[in-house]
């Protein structure tokens, strides 16, 4: 698979189209993402998880009592969610493309994948949220927050047992972010490059718009989770 534009990675082990080391994310723990998109939905809501990964929040869901499909475009990925994470449907295929022909209680699009440097792909991305989505459904979306595009700097942190290094923070345009990054654990070295887009609450509301969905509210006080609705008036663009 080719690489995502402003997207490349580096190491031990498969890499994903936009640079994500398959071991590093395999190795992960839990985060709060269950718990947050858990308080969001109703009990046993379905859920269409856009760009699971190693099935790292997929199997919290499903323990919350989600049915959940898992997709994404790494079948490095999904061999993790299919060995490790029981009950979970997988689909291998890239979020924009994505058409199952099914509506979900919820559609999940995290990672801050709306952050992507090109903004066609972030609003194609939506629109597939949108076409999967029940009419009384929602959209749970991840974001950087709009001032961490203004705080980055390098710097070196350490984390269950990972430690990160931003090595270079550039910004080459307006509202954007290229970082190289490099993670160690048990003695590997990952390298990874990714070029991020700001999205203000303005634009976020602007693009939620024009795929057909509706800013409904924050889930967190950082204001990085969002929940958004299927806008029932809105006439939105296709690509």
């Amino acid at each position: 698979m080719a690489n995502r534009p402003g997207m490349s990675g580096e190491g031990p082990g498969p890499i994903t189209p936009d640079g994500s080391a398959v071991e590093l994310y395999a190795a992960l723990p839990p985060g709060p993402e269950a718990d947050i998109i858990h308080a969001a939905v109703p009990p046993g809501a379905s859920i269409l998880e856009l760009g699971a990964g190693t099935g790292r929040v997929t199997r919290e869901l499903i323990a919350r009592g989600h049915p959940v499909v898992a997709v994404d475009e790494s079948p490095e990925m999904l061999a993790h969610v299919k060995e490790h994470v029981s009950g979970a449907e997988t689909v291998c295929g890239t979020i924009e493309d994505l058409d199952l022909g099914r509506r979900f209680d919820a559609v999940l699009l995290a990672s801050r994948l709306i952050n992507v440097a090109d903004a066609r792909l972030a609003h194609r991305m939506l629109l597939s949220c949108r076409r999967h989505l029940a009419p009384e459904g929602s959209a749970i979306i991840e974001r950087h927050a709009p001032g961490w595009f203004d705080q980055v700097r390098a710097t070196a942190g350490e984390g269950s047992g990972i430690t990160m290094v931003l090595r270079e923070v550039d910004r080459p345009g307006p509202d954007l972010v290229a970082v190289d990054a490099e993670y160690r654990l048990d003695g590997r070295t990952w390298k990874q490059s990714f070029l991020v887009r700001r999205v203000d609450d303005e634009g976020l509301i602007n693009s939620l718009q024009a795929a057909g969905l509706a800013f409904d509210s924050f889930l967190t006080p950082s204001r990085t989770w969002i929940k958004a609705v299927p806008d029932g008036g809105a006439s939105f663009a296709q690509p």
